[in-house]
């Protein structure tokens, strides 16, 4: 990290955005660093339990939100907030430690009060 401070002019000489309309910035010189950890990201998919519907629902929100969305978090939030509403429609809310409920009420107050 303190490698990148004195690296980071050059960084954002290369990888400054330009404008492709009004207000919006792009940055293509980032695009194969997400290219290679959406495909580490990939990987444990081959993993996930999609025979069971509370695992597998919300996996399937979470990989389809984040490229509709441009997000990787909102993608995250609503896979937190649909394996946790999973779980306790299911009756099986201790299924899912309490941080995984912390979170999900933390995502839905930043939706209802901060959106």
């Amino acid at each position: 990290f303190l490698l990148a401070i004195f690296l980071h002019p050059l960084a954002r000489m290369i990888g400054g955005g330009f404008p492709a309309s009004e207000g919006v910035l792009l940055y293509p010189v980032i695009a194969p660093a997400l290219i290679i950890v959406g495909s580490f990201m990939f990987r444990g998919i081959a993993r996930i339990d999609w025979d069971d519907m509370t695992e597998g629902l919300p996996a399937f929100i979470t990989i389809v939100i984040m490229p509709l969305t441009f997000s990787i978090t909102e993608g995250i939030a609503f896979g937190f907030i649909a394996y946790s509403a999973l779980c306790a429609v299911k009756g099986e809310w201790r299924r899912a430690h309490w941080l995984v409920h912390l979170i999900s009420v933390l995502f839905l107050i930043r939706y209802v009060f901060l959106s």
